[in-house]
């Protein structure tokens, strides 16, 4: 008996040892934890997943991006508040996560985009812009004296007839979609998509799914006023001013 309560004794000091050991790489982004995992890079995950939900879904004739854009208080002014930005003319992005960090990496693509331009003289490829701004995020996983970006990006752009749809995620992983969901409520987004989803969608059906998967978790009534809607084609990136959205809308309802 007497070695039995030593054993339990032993067992629960180990616990707390392993325990405390994973509290102290917790605050560390550069070591890695015994288990092998970058902790502060999952926190940043968790950062995404409460964040607004984006939606993206890509069509036969081009990409449909969508996201949810409330306000903390009714006195803000929306005009100063936005989801989505363009980065070139054939490409723009949206996010889940923090906005900050957001318009820190909506800087660096442009800049990107206009060294490419400047060099080349054309515009640069999705695939290209994609893969250097996930360079950048990857950057601030391995640095010290800095924290990973609390954003995961859907890029929705148009390359010689080709739709994309990508995704950043502050790892610097990168990786192209079909139809996708980030933020709150994106496993049943993703569920959603996969139940109504199809390779020959039209641009238009693709805008309805996008607001129909946003419906699915969206707390109170939905108005042109707190979503936004982007969408990429061959003639370029723009996003749906609100007479738009409100028709769409009214079509849904």
């Amino acid at each position: 008996a007497v070695v039995s309560t030593q054993s339990g004794h032993y067992g629960r000091d180990t616990n707390y040892i392993l325990s405390r050991m994973s509290e102290r790489y917790s605050f560390s982004l550069t070591t890695f934890s015994p288990s092998g995992k970058l902790v502060q890079i999952e926190y940043a995950i968790a950062a995404v997943a409460a964040g607004a939900p984006s939606i993206g879904i890509k069509s036969k004739t081009g990409v449909v991006i969508a996201a949810e854009k409330k306000t903390k208080s009714i006195l803000y002014d929306d005009t100063s508040v936005t989801k989505m930005e363009m980065i070139t003319k054939h490409c723009g992005m949206t996010y889940s996560g923090m906005g900050p960090d957001f318009r820190l990496l909506v800087r660096k693509a442009r800049k990107i985009a206009q060294q490419y331009q400047m060099k080349y003289e054309e515009e640069i490829p999705v695939s290209q812009l994609v893969q250097r701004i996930a360079n950048v995020m990857q950057e601030y996983t391995h640095s010290g004296g800095v924290r990973p970006f609390g954003v995961s990006l859907l890029v929705a752009g148009f390359d010689q007839e080709t739709p994309y749809l990508v995704q950043c995620d502050p790892s610097g992983a990168y990786f192209a979609w079909k139809a996708t969901a980030m933020g709150k409520n994106h496993v049943n987004g993703k569920t959603f998509l996969e139940k109504r989803y199809n390779s020959e969608l039209e641009l238009e059906d693709a805008v309805h799914t996008a607001i129909l998967t946003l419906k699915e978790g969206f707390e109170g009534q939905m108005t042109e006023d707190n979503i936004e809607i982007g969408i990429c084609t061959t003639e370029g990136f723009r996003k749906l001013n609100r007479t738009e959205v409100k028709d769409y809308l009214a079509a849904l309802n």
